[in-house]
């Protein structure tokens, strides 16, 4: 490759890797101003607009990356939750709208806080966080004017604060003991204690608990005695009654907004990734529309104050994403924000295509395929896992996929047994022992593309993030004939120092899902990379955050190590200011251009 070809490679990449989004849309209480997260400046801060449409204006400039945000009820505050240095330290602050008077109101250092909700009143705020307990995510409430900060639960496993009543006194709390499970208690904020609403037969799934405006009642995300979630609702008075208002037979609901007036909810749904947005009465179950999506994907709705609006984040294969407005009345969408893509033509991007296909056992699994335009299959190849292991590939806008299509690299993204959005039978598939067949699904997923002739074997890559990074491992090592060349973003290798490294309420919760350390070291050794490495043909980038604490650096060197001592090809890169992922535009092109390269060096020239 000679130098002006290097060039122009390098800024086609930085091109797409610039390409901005917008997430978490929150309603100022009058409805006439949306806050929301973008990237827009190259660091996720939060932005505001009038949602009538305009210039957005930026509220922060932290040197932290904001995660999400949310406008007090009484107009006066936003809360924000941001990442120092990328990792999972989370903090939250409190500011005006207009973006002064910053206030901490967690404690700061390595403890980890999530943001709940406000107070109907905006008295108070409520979080989540393991400042007390390292191990366990526990719920409190901090009076907004005196900063006293209380501490409303104590447990094991995470809890998520997911709704409060209108008068501050009672939450909806989720709990996750472990993986896969998870139950709802109300909780008195007076310290009268916590009441348990969701008993059931593990494992079952509830989220996106709401109280009805009434509260005599709340609305949930859930699996309980089915395969698939749907919308449900439980009677808060003696019977306890449960019932399904909503249910789809081929497809999971991935969460819902309840309009405030309760007389209506947007579901969406989930059918082998792709979403669909249906609008229905919840006191009757009564279907009020469906609406066409401008791209695949959508999450995040919520209603403005007056219902009379639905926000809610939109995005697909070729469409960034951005913040959208439904009009209720009219059901039409317009976009709100119009996040850049300078140097892009979007209508030349290549779609996610849905391809279908048996496993080694016949199980039958799903995964999205992307095609270099204007090339003839079959072609290089890279096969791309989701992290989790419960995520989910989805035909979302990745600006990696796109920087490889545009260099003749196809790209094959499987949903291997224990991903979600086909049921909990499926995303149960690989606990514990299990595992070793979605290890298996890595060769069946390679092996089809192949035999379908859209890949060309002797040209095949896989790379994967996080969970990804792990199977991307694992594919390497137990297929290394496989696949030509590895990207490894900061992926687990060994399952016993993950244990040791990682948060420790992320350690407490993951026991069912990978299997326990203190009982279960054999299949844990078993089933770890790590040991393994001896195997690995390909050559292999790795790439991490130096704060990382979801999965410590630790778990890049121990591999990088490894391989330079078998003498296989590595190479390294540690970014200084990220955590678990890659947020500032600076590393997302630097990454990007890394991986391109890289498997433009060993897919195509090999």
């Amino acid at each position: 490759m000679n130098t002006q070809t290097d060039l122009a490679i390098g800024e086609a990449i930085a091109r797409m890797a610039k390409v901005g989004r917008c997430w978490s849309p929150s309603f100022a209480p009058d409805g006439g101003q949306l806050a929301f997260v973008s990237n827009l400046n190259g660091r996720p801060q939060v932005w505001r607009m009038p949602t009538s449409g305009g210039f957005p204006r930026a509220v922060t400039a932290f040197d932290e990356q904001v995660a999400s945000v949310a406008w007090s009820p009484d107009g006066e505050w936003l809360a924000v939750e941001s990442a120092p240095g990328g990792g999972m330290n989370t903090q939250i602050d409190i500011l005006r709208p207009e973006g002064g008077e910053r206030r901490r109101l967690t404690a700061s250092g390595l403890s980890n806080n999530w943001l709940g909700c406000w107070t109907k009143d905006g008295r108070h705020l409520l979080f989540s966080s393991n400042a007390e307990q390292p191990d366990a995510m526990n719920c409190y409430r901090i009076e907004i004017a005196t900063s006293r900060t209380e501490r409303l639960t104590r447990g094991v496993g995470t809890a998520l604060v997911e709704d409060v009543s209108a008068n501050g006194e009672d939450i909806l709390l989720k709990r996750v003991v472990y993986r896969g499970d998870s139950d709802v208690y109300l909780i008195d904020a007076n310290g009268a204690g916590e009441n348990l609403l969701t008993e059931h037969v593990p494992p079952a799934r509830f989220d996106n608990a709401r109280f009805s405006p009434a509260e005599r009642a709340l609305y949930a995300v859930s699996d309980r005695d089915r395969d698939r979630a749907c919308f449900c609702r439980l009677s808060l008075d003696k019977s306890g009654k449960w019932s399904v208002l909503r249910a789809r037979a081929d497809a999971e609901l991935d969460e819902f907004a309840l309009a405030r007036s309760g007389d209506m909810a947007a579901l969406v749904w989930n059918i082998a990734g792709r979403h669909e947005l249906e609008l229905i009465n919840p006191t009757n179950g009564k279907n009020l529309g469906s609406v066409d999506l401008p791209g695949e994907i959508a999450h995040s709705p919520r209603f403005s104050p007056d219902g009379a609006a639905l926000a809610l984040c939109l995005s697909g294969a070729r469409l960034p994403q951005d913040i959208w407005i439904l009009d209720i009345d009219s059901m039409s969408l317009r976009q709100l924000t119009h996040s850049p893509h300078v140097g892009v033509d979007l209508d030349r991007l290549a779609p996610g295509q849905l391809l279908t296909y048996e496993a080694h056992d016949g199980l039958e699994l799903s995964g999205w395929y992307y095609v270099p335009p204007g090339i003839a299959p079959p072609h290089p190849t890279v096969l791309s896992f989701h992290g989790g292991p419960e995520g989910q590939e989805q035909p979302i806008f990745r600006y990696d996929y796109q920087a490889l299509l545009a260099q003749g690299i196809a790209v094959f993204a499987p949903n291997v047994r224990g991903s979600s959005g086909f049921g909990k039978r499926f995303v149960n598939l690989d606990n514990g022992a299990l595992r070793i067949h979605a290890i298996r699904d890595i060769e069946s997923s390679a092996l089809r593309v192949i035999e379908r002739g859209i890949a060309e074997a002797g040209r095949i890559g896989i790379m994967g993030g996080s969970y990804g990074g792990y199977m991307t491992m694992a594919g390497l090592t137990e297929f290394p004939r496989l696949f030509s060349a590895g990207v490894n973003l900061y992926g687990l290798v060994n399952f016993k120092t993950f244990f040791e490294g990682t948060e420790p309420w992320m350690a407490s919760i993951s026991k069912v899902e990978y299997g326990d350390p203190d009982t279960e070291g054999d299949m844990l050794d078993a089933l770890s990379p790590i040991h393994k490495l001896d195997r690995v043909q390909a050559p292999t980038l790795v790439l991490h955050g130096a704060n990382d604490t979801n999965v410590p650096v630790f778990e890049a060197e121990q591999v990088v190590d490894a391989l330079r001592g078998s003498g296989v090809p590595v190479e390294y890169i540690l970014y200084p200011d990220e955590g678990h992922g890659f947020q500032l535009e600076v590393n997302r092109i630097h990454a990007a251009t890394a991986i391109v390269k890289w498997f433009r060096t060993h897919l195509l020239n090999s």
